[in-house]
C-alpha cells in the first residue's frame, strides 16, 4: 500500500515553521511557495528546503554543517559549478554526491556527470544561498577567461585547490588541442604557471594540514593526491590525466632527478621553506602501470627539539628513560613497525644529550634531520660505506655516544655490541612487536646471548596513536565490559585502573569514556594530533640470566613484567581512561595478530 507524501504546506504547518494565517498569506501571493515564504520572512531558506526535500522525498545536505569535501570539489570544473550552481560535497568510490537547490534539473546533473567523468551523481537539496557561500568560499569570487582557466581573487592555498585546479583544467583543454604534455614544465612557457603553481599549493597545504607523507598516484583516468595525516592516509584532490606527467615532472624537477627516465625508480630531496619553517622533502619516484608514482615524505627540521616531554610518556616510562641514556656506556633500542615515531624519539634524545663535552656521531640510511653538533654520517652503498665499515671507523673518532640509525644485520650488531662494550653509549631500533621481542630478535640474527646481557641496559617499545580532537571531544558511559580486550590473564580488568576507580573483577562498573564527533578541525575523524603508547624493558639479573640461557619469550616477558614493565595494552588502558585517545585507536596501533 502507498502512502501519500505530504505537502510542503503542510510538513511547515507542522513544524511550526510557519501559522496558518502565514501560509495562507504566503499561498496568495502565487508563484512559487518556497520562494514567497522565505521572501516574506515567513521561515528561514535552510528550514523551507529541508522541508521541501522532505515533501518530495529527497536528501537534503545543511552544508554549513557538513563543509565540502576537497576530493569532491576538485573533480568538476569551476565553470560548471558556477553555471548550475551546484556544488560537490563528498566523493565515495566512483559516487559524487553534489548539492544543487533542485535535484530534478536533469540537465545540470548529466553536465556535472560528464565534467566529473564519475559514473555515479547523486544529488541533494541545500538552500542556494547556502551553495552560493559554499562557491564562494571554496572558488572565490571567479570571472572566466578566454583560454578556459578561471582568474580567482580568492586565496591560493585555501585548502580545497578550487583556484589551482581550474588551472590545471583549462591547460588539460588545451592539452585536448593537441599540445605536448611536457610543454612548460621547465621554461618560461605560460603553461608552467598552472603546474607549478597547483603543485606549490598541494605542498604548502599539506603541510599546514600536518601531512608527514604526501601520495601522487596515477590511475586509468586520472592521478589521486592523499596525505598522510596522523597516520592514515587522506584522498584530497584527483589531478586530471592529461597533465600527469606534467605534475610529474615538475616534481622530478624540483627534487634533482631525471625527468626523461621514466623505467627505473629514483630518489631525490627538496629543501623548502613554509611559514618561516625550514622543511626537507625525501621524494621517491616509482614507475607504474599508468605512468610514475611520487612519494614525498616530510620531514620539519624543528621536530628534533620536540622535547621527550611532548611525546606522550608517562612517569613510568618518561624517569627510567631518562636515567638510561645518561649511562655512560651500554646499548638502547627503540622497537617498533614503521612510521611509530622511533626516530623522533632517538633524536629528541640526542637533542637532550647534545652537550659540548660529548663527541656524538650518528650513522643512518638516510640522514632524516639535521643536529647542530652531532657529526651525522649517511649510508652510502655505491661508494662501499655501509653500516658496519662507518662504525669500524667510528671507534677511531674518539665518541661518547653512537647512534646507529637501524640494525640490520649480524655484522652491525656485532660491531655495535662491540662498542657498547669498550665504553660508548649505543643507540638503535630494531623492527620487533614488543619490547621482550628484541633479546630474541639480536639472538635470531646471531649475537652471542652473553653479549646481549652484557651490552643491553633497557628496550623502549612504542606505537603512535591518533589522540581524540580537543574541539569536539565527548564523553559517553561504557562499562568495564568495554574494556575486555585489555585483559591480562584472568584478570578482566587491570590493576592500574584502581586509581580510575575501578574495582578487578565487575565487568558492568560504568566508567566514563571519551570519542571526537567529528569538526572541520579534524576533518570529520574525530582525531587531532597523535600520541605515544610506549613499554620499557629495564634490564635487570633475572632477565639477564634468562637471556643467556635462551629462556623462551614468554618467560623473559613474565620476568620484566616483574621487573616493573607496563606493556604497551595498559599505557594505552590509561591514555583510555584519561581521554587522551580512544579503545578503537589503541586497538588499531597496539595489538598485533593474535592478541586481543
Amino acid at each position: 500500500m502507498a502512502f501519500a507524501r505530504k505537502s510542503l504546506a503542510d510538513i511547515l504547518l507542522e513544524k511550526q515553521f510557519v501559522t496558518a494565517a502565514q501560509l495562507e498569506e504566503a499561498k496568495a501571493a502565487g508563484g512559487d511557495l518556497r520562494k514567497a515564504v522565505i521572501d516574506k520572512g515567513f521561515a528561514m531558506e535552510v528550514d523551507v528546503y529541508k522541508c521541501w526535500a522532505e515533501s518530495e522525498g529527497l536528501p537534503f545536505v545543511d552544508i554549513t554543517k557538513h563543509k565540502p569535501e576537497s576530493s569532491a570539489l576538485n573533480v568538476v570544473p569551476q565553470n560548471v559549478v558556477m553555471r548550475h550552481k551546484a556544488i560537490p560535497v563528498r566523493k565515495d568510490g566512483q559516487t559524487l554526491y553534489v548539492a544543487i537547490a533542485d535535484p530534478r534539473n536533469v540537465p545540470a546533473i548529466d553536465d556535472i556527470k560528464v565534467a566529473s567523468r564519475i559514473p555515479i551523481i547523486r544529488a541533494l537539496v541545500a538552500a542556494p544561498s547556502d551553495i552560493e557561500a559554499a562557491i564562494k568560499e571554496n572558488f572565490g569570487t571567479t570571472t572566466p577567461t578566454s583560454g578556459g582557466a578561471v582568474a580567482s581573487s580568492g586565496p591560493a592555498n585555501n585548502g580545497n585547490f578550487g583556484e589551482i585546479l581550474m588551472l590545471a583544467k583549462g591547460l588539460e583543454n588545451e592539452r585536448r588541442g593537441g599540445k605536448d604534455d611536457e610543454i612548460g614544465v621547465e621554461g618560461d612557457d605560460s603553461d608552467a604557471a598552472p603546474i607549478i603553481k597547483m603543485v606549490n599549493a598541494i605542498l604548502s597545504q599539506a603541510i599546514e594540514m600536518g601531512s608527514s607523507d604526501i601520495h601522487m598516484e596515477p590511475f586509468r583516468r586520472s592521478m589521486r593526491v592523499r596525505f598522510r595525516i596522523d597516520g592514515v592516509l587522506r584522498e584530497v584532490m584527483a589531478i586530471p590525466k592529461l597533465i600527469q606527467n606534467s605534475v610529474t615532472a615538475r616534481c622530478k624537477i624540483m627534487s634533482d632527478m631525471n625527468i626523461a627516465e621514466r623505467r627505473v625508480p629514483q630518489d631525490g630531496r627538496i629543501g623548502l621553506q613554509h611559514n618561516k619553517k625550514d622543511y626537507d622533502m625525501r621524494v621517491s619516484c616509482l614507475p607504474s602501470m599508468y605512468g610514475e608514482k611520487i612519494v614525498m615524505r616530510i620531514l620539519d627540521k624543528s621536530s628534533t627539539q620536540i622535547g621527550l616531554e611532548r611525546l606522550g610518556f608517562r612517569p613510568e616510562v618518561m624517569v627510567p628513560l631518562e636515567q638510561l641514556v645518561e649511562q655512560p656506556n651500554g646499548m638502547f633500542i627503540v622497537t617498533g613497525p614503521t612510521g611509530s615515531g622511533k626516530t623522533t624519539t632517538l633524536y629528541s634524545v640526542l637533542h637532550k644529550l647534545n652537550k659540548i663535552e660529548r663527541n656524538i656521531i650518528t650513522v643512518e640510511d638516510p640522514v632524516e634531520y639535521e643536529l647542530m653538533g652531532v657529526t651525522q654520517v649517511q649510508i652510502n652503498k655505491k661508494a662501499g660505506l655501509g653500516f658496519g665499515n662507518a662504525l669500524r671507523s667510528f671507534l677511531r673518532q674518539d665518541p661518547d655516544i653512537i647512534m646507529v640509525g637501524e640494525m640490520r644485520d649480524l655484522e652491525t650488531a656485532d660491531i655495535a655490541i662491540e662498542s657498547a662494550l669498550t665504553g660508548h653509549l649505543v643507540l638503535s631500533t630494531l623492527h620487533t612487536n614488543d619490547a621482550p621481542s628484541a633479546t630474541m630478535r639480536l639472538a635470531d640474527m646471531g649475537v652471542e646471548p652473553f653479549l646481549i646481557a652484557a651490552t643491553l641496559i633497557g628496550i623502549l617499545a612504542q606505537r603512535l596513536g591518533r589522540t581524540v580532537c580537543a574541539s569536539c571531544k565527548e564523553t559517553y558511559q561504557g562499562t568495564t565490559r568495554d574494556l575486555l580486550p585489555f585483559n591480562f590473564g584472568k584478570q578482566m580488568v587491570h590493576e592500574s585502573m584502581v586509581e580510575f576507580g575501578l574495582g578487578p573483577t565487575d565487568l558492568d562498573q560504568p566508567v566514563t569514556l571519551y570519542r571526537g564527533r567529528g569538526c572541520d578541525v579534524c576533518g570529520e575523524t574525530g582525531y587531532k594530533g597523535r600520541t605515544g603508547i610506549h613499554e620499557m624493558l629495564t634490564m635487570n639479573n633475572e632477565i639477564a640470566d634468562l637471556i643467556v640461557r635462551r629462556a623462551p619469550l614468554g618467560d623473559i616477558t613474565d620476568a620484566s613484567a616483574r621487573g616493573g614493565m607496563k606493556k604497551m595494552r595498559e599505557d594505552g588502558l590509561i591514555k583510555i581512561l584519561r581521554g587522551i585517545t580512544d579503545i578503537p585507536e589503541v586497538r588499531r596501533v597496539v595489538f598485533t595478530a593474535g592478541e586481543g
